[in-house]
């Protein structure tokens, strides 16, 4: 055989060294340099490194990916258990942990990755990321309702009394047309990169890992973020043409993270405590109708501007809606059933949500229409007083007219974990 074989003596292959060592060079020169750019020197210097290709840290009190400034791309899995054992749960969290530990720093998975170990077993690695940079990649793990529960509410993998009371089945909406086969799910994984081959390589070799405990229940890509988490981030545009998120928590909004983010200490229960609480929902836009409203009827409906994303009350973008402002005839300027009076907070007693939603396009439909929409995802403290407040507001008797040109097909709730230490692993509270 003419390939060489040899594993070398480090057990690393050597795209895990030039991982660690050539992407942690890059990374310190990075931050010297400021604005996440190689210094230059002389005729000889550094070629400029792009800043979205470099890693994001794995740990910390609180998982990355949540109000990490939103990356591009999106690949989403929602899992089933199919083992009954605890050992080989927490057996899958903490192979999981490993795994997200090597892929978001640029490293190949496992101690040998895809080429360096024996070429008469399967590969540790699936290698379709190998020469690839970390583009910002995080990983995001989530436990749902049925992780903890069956359908009788009887206890699973001996969680008795740890199921968070804020861990509901969400509530079925006026509209709603969920398909349970894509909606909930014992396990939640939510890959985000600048790259979608680097998302995808995360989330595959997940569900590799999972093999014969788990099953993957439904997977979602999605592009274009539609929500800035960063005050540093530009709003983006949903499929509808709009600026989306611009009221948006942000991670420098430090107050509002702390108060509508996070799991506290009396919120209970302990094991969650620094974790948050996710919900996604897939919601299919129906495209052509969209497209023969006129621009008018777009930003009424909306409530702001198509073009500068400012509010039909006046000003640009970012300036306050003024509720009380009225336009011509004596009607509100923003109009009674617009989107964004009902999603306010004005209007949903203070509620906020940090959203890192992202477009889809799944082909089409088989009628010629696109098969396309927006995957939301928000994180909060409570879902009660937080998303299902303002769901029900935006779904009921006052009806937000957006609600003609979209139907919500999916819907789930996970518990987020906090983040983990050197030696720590998803979830670890919970088992301990």
């Amino acid at each position: 055989m003419s390939a060489d074989t040899t594993r070398p003596e480090s057990g690393l292959s050597r795209r895990k060294l030039l991982g660690a060592a050539g992407l942690g060079a890059i990374a310190a020169g990075a931050a010297g340099a400021g604005a996440g750019y190689a210094a230059a020197g002389g005729s000889d210097s550094a070629p400029v490194i792009d800043k979205d290709e470099l890693p994001t840290p794995f740990e910390g009190a609180h998982q990355a990916g949540i109000v990490t400034p939103a990356q591009d791309r999106l690949y989403f899995a929602a899992l089933d258990l199919t083992t009954e054992s605890r050992e080989e749960l927490v057996a899958l969290l903490q192979e999981w942990t490993a795994a997200a530990r090597q892929m978001t720093q640029g490293n190949d998975v496992g101690e040998f990755g895809a080429v360096a170990g024996s070429p008469f077993a399967p590969p540790e690695d699936t290698g379709e990321a190998l020469g690839l940079p970390p583009s910002g990649l995080t990983i995001t793990v989530g436990f749902g309702r049925s992780m903890f529960v069956d359908a009788k509410g009887k206890a699973r993998f001996g969680l008795d009394g740890q199921l968070p009371d804020r861990l509901k089945d969400l509530p079925l909406f006026i509209g709603d047309r969920l398909d349970p086969a894509v909606s909930n799910g014992d396990l939640a994984i939510q890959a985000c990169a600048n790259d979608p081959q680097v998302a995808v390589h995360a989330v595959r070799n997940l569900v590799r890992i999972a093999f014969g405990r788990a099953s993957v229940r439904y997977s979602q890509m999605g592009f274009g973020r539609t929500s800035s988490t960063s005050t540093a981030q530009a709003t983006p545009r949903n499929l509808f043409g709009f600026k989306d998120g611009t009221a948006n928590i942000k991670v420098e909004e430090r107050m509002d993270v702390e108060k509508f983010v996070w799991v506290h200490d009396d919120d209970g229960p302990e094991w969650l405590v620094g974790g948050s609480y996710l919900v996604t929902r897939k919601i299919d836009m129906r495209i052509e109708i969209w497209d023969r409203e006129p621009l008018e009827g777009q930003e009424a409906i909306i409530g702001r501007t198509k073009g500068s994303g400012g509010p039909l009350s006046g000003g640009d973008e970012f300036d306050e809606l003024d509720f009380k402002a009225e336009g011509d005839g004596g009607d509100p300027a923003i109009g009674e059933v617009a989107h964004v009076r009902l999603a306010h907070p004005d209007f949903n007693k203070g509620a906020k949500l940090l959203r890192r939603g992202y477009n889809f396009v799944d082909g089409s439909n088989g009628l010629g229409q696109l098969s396309a929409g927006l995957f939301f995802i928000a994180y909060q403290r409570d879902p009660e007083s937080q998303f299902v407040r303002i769901q029900k507001s935006l779904a009921g008797s006052k009806n937000d007219v957006l609600n003609e040109y979209i139907v919500h097909v999916s819907s789930g709730l996970f518990a987020c974990p906090p983040g983990v230490g050197a030696k720590g692993y998803w979830g670890e509270g919970l088992f301990a």
